[in-house]
């Protein structure tokens, strides 16, 4: 049974920095790509960032490029999402995902990935 239990979430001003992390669990976790998406109150999920099995290649949304950085550590089984800079247009509920295929190429579709963990809120006051 694949679980993803993220955490790191919280309240930071704008311009400062969280570090999210996901613990995963229950599948073959260097075999899969894995992303980050978030949600914001009254708007649809949207891709952050997404990083191959092997870390070797990475993924960004525009709006975080450059001030978003996704890593794994594939001998402990988590992804992090390091975000500085940060704006009030970042506040979110921040999901941890694992993608459907190990064929993953960099898609932002909700549907190429089918596992989700419970989300960590992030917040950030102007």
């Amino acid at each position: 049974q694949v679980q993803l239990v993220e955490s790191g979430g919280g309240l930071v001003q704008a311009g400062g920095s969280l570090r999210l992390s996901c613990a995963a669990s229950g599948f073959s976790f260097s075999s899969y790509a894995m992303g980050w998406f978030r949600q914001a109150p009254g708007k649809g999920r949207e891709f952050v960032a997404a990083i191959s099995w092997g870390a070797g290649v990475t993924y960004y949304a525009d709006s975080v490029k450059g001030r978003f950085t996704i890593s794994r550590d594939n001998a402990k089984n988590t992804v992090h999402l390091q975000m500085n800079s940060l704006k009030p247009e970042d506040t979110a509920v921040y999901y941890c995902t694992k993608a459907l295929s190990t064929l993953y190429s960099g898609s932002p579709r909700t549907s190429d990935f089918n596992s989700w963990g419970q989300g960590t809120q992030v917040t950030v006051s102007s």
